[in-house]
């Protein structure tokens, strides 16, 4: 066999072995996040914080976090739209006392947190979804893996409700991570959803 030959195949074998080999590693990560949080899931409650504007800005985060003590927790981080995107992106960590006290006094720098009963917060995440399902916008892709670190938190113990939308209607408010291209697409959709005169709209000039 040529030693050119011979070469390129060792390579593309190497090449398939480093493919196998981060298939692997994101499988094992995967199981492992599922399983961390499931056990997570089965610790006490340490803080449940929703920001306490989130329904005059639109915008905020509910927060929940488990653990044995407070020494170090699993966090649990939702970030709701609730006038028009729904559950926008989601996040799960485990933080020592330090690092979430920071964390929550970075949100809080942008609104203040306040306690949240476990069974409203999980209603508010099951309401926000079906609303927002309702006029077209999925939750984030994470949401259906994190969500479990509620447990044994029932929605049916909350009589809370809630309301969606902007003076009865949704309204979408484009972020600075926004593309132009998304711009665009969302407001598509929710004309062909809902047509000009059932949503409300605040987009750049531009």
């Amino acid at each position: 066999m040529p030693a050119n030959l011979a070469q390129r195949r060792a390579k593309k074998a190497a090449h398939r072995k480093a493919v196998l080999q981060e298939r692997r590693k994101h499988q094992v990560d995967g199981a492992s996040k599922a399983e961390r949080i499931r056990r997570a899931a089965a610790t006490p409650i340490q803080q449940c914080l929703v920001q306490e504007e989130l329904f005059e800005t639109g915008m905020g985060v509910l927060v929940l976090a488990r653990g044995v003590s407070t020494n170090r927790v699993a966090m649990g981080c939702f970030l709701l739209d609730v006038y028009c995107l729904g559950i926008k992106d989601v996040m799960f960590r485990s933080l020592n006392a330090t690092e979430f006290q920071y964390f929550i006094a970075t949100m809080a720098a942008t609104s203040p947190l306040v306690n949240i009963d476990p069974s409203d917060a999980r209603k508010l995440l099951r309401d926000l979804v079906l609303w927002a399902e309702s006029i077209g916008f999925s939750p984030h892709r994470k949401f259906v893996a994190v969500e479990p670190l509620f447990g044994d938190v029932h929605c049916d113990a909350s009589t809370a409700t809630f309301q969606f939308g902007r003076d009865g209607k949704p309204l979408y408010v484009a972020g600075p991570a926004d593309s132009p291209a998304q711009v665009r697409l969302r407001l598509k959709h929710l004309r062909e959803r809902l047509d000009d005169d059932g949503f409300h709209y605040i987009v750049p000039a531009s």
